[in-house]
């Protein structure tokens, strides 16, 4: 018996490096299921003709603990270490050897999802969209993008971030996520009825995740802004005066403060913050492919009108313009100064009119 526990041994020793030198990058992919599958009844069989079956689960959790741990060693406050755990489990369970799979971040919008899957289909690459459960922060998504645990995600745009992974530079908002609208105390009302110039709004702090590229947009133009790492931080804190407001994108500002109700808040009627910083899908390094495929689903329905038709469709354009009003509020403009050259502001079928608003005076 000890003879055939010694050899058992030696096999793990020798297996276990391939198997986790690979884990990584092939646990999405759908290839990691073979690598395990195969050693997998090789080791069984090996282990039943010695009769040592025990020592096959403790091998197998063994290998799915040192898969796991990569995930679990970095999470923040917003990633639990189980739920990583259950989506990269998912992943190996349920996506075959031959499968296109892609992995994104959960997207709480869903007809962002349906847009991608979408331009995947236009594409004719094959691929399917899979997406995680689990919530992640700015900087998660991309350390597990870089990684190549996830292959895609959605985000407003920055240098930083452009210079990190792969932007598909067609805005997924058409540019409304930059025209923004302000959550502010009812309290306040009046002091934000009297804005009408940049000086006016200079006096006002501003409140941001520090993880989101709006926070260096609004200090890059000289307003204060006060920062937390936390998003659902910033409705407490602007109750309890830390800040005078907090800017979303115009399309999500109604269902956000729904989300975080707080009969001291309100959205403000008065003032459109404005600035030019359109949201992406980002690609890891390691899929050029992948963004290539998606940049021409995408070209594909821009050209043939069905992006425009999702998109006023989805984010209910025509009502959104009669609530907000944009050409009724003192509109501040500010400067984007990291903006890429490579931004494609010159074509006008990819931007609402906003842009070109004055506004009232």
């Amino acid at each position: 018996m000890a003879i055939h526990l010694t050899a058992v041994v030696r096999v793990i020793a020798t297996g276990m490096t391939n198997v986790i030198s690979h884990v990584f990058y092939h646990i999405i992919t759908g290839a990691y299921t073979v690598v395990i599958t195969k050693r997998a009844v090789c080791l069984s069989s090996f282990l039943l003709a010695s009769a040592a079956v025990s020592m096959a689960s403790s091998f197998t959790v063994f290998a799915a603990d040192t898969a796991l741990s990569h995930f679990a060693a970095d999470s923040d406050s917003n990633v639990k270490s189980d739920a990583i755990k259950s989506d990269v489990s998912n992943a190996v369970n349920t996506q075959p050897s031959t499968s296109k799979t892609i992995v994104t971040t959960a997207i709480q919008q869903t007809w962002l999802l349906n847009l991608l899957e979408e331009a995947l289909r236009r594409s004719d690459s094959g691929y399917q969209a899979q997406e995680m459960s689990t919530q992640m922060n700015q900087k998660r998504k991309v350390e597990e993008t870089l990684a190549g645990t996830v292959d895609v995600f959605w985000s407003m745009t920055s240098k930083e971030l452009e210079e990190t992974v792969l932007p598909v530079r067609i805005p997924l908002f058409k540019g409304l996520l930059g025209n923004r609208l302000l959550i502010i105390r009812k309290a306040d009302e009046m002091r934000f009825a009297n804005v009408k110039t940049m000086a006016d709004f200079r006096q006002l702090k501003a409140g941001q995740n520090r993880y989101w590229p709006d926070a260096t947009i609004l200090e890059a133009n000289g307003l204060p802004v006060v920062t937390s790492y936390q998003y659902s931080n910033l409705y407490p804190m602007l109750e309890g005066g830390r800040f005078d407001y907090l800017a979303l994108g115009a399309q999500e500002i109604g269902d956000e403060l729904a989300s975080h109700p707080d009969p001291a808040l309100k959205v403000d009627s008065h003032i459109l913050l404005q600035y030019r910083s359109p949201a992406y899908f980002f690609v890891s390094p390691k899929r050029p492919e992948l963004a290539a495929a998606i940049l021409a689903g995408l070209e594909s329905m821009v050209s043939d009108g069905s992006f425009d038709e999702m998109f006023n469709r989805e984010l209910k354009i025509e009502p959104l313009y009669r609530e907000a009003k944009f050409d009724q509020r003192v509109i501040i403009r500010l400067d984007t100064p990291d903006l890429s050259p490579l931004t494609p502001i010159d074509r006008k079928e990819l931007w609402l009119d906003l842009f070109s608003m004055q506004g009232a005076k």
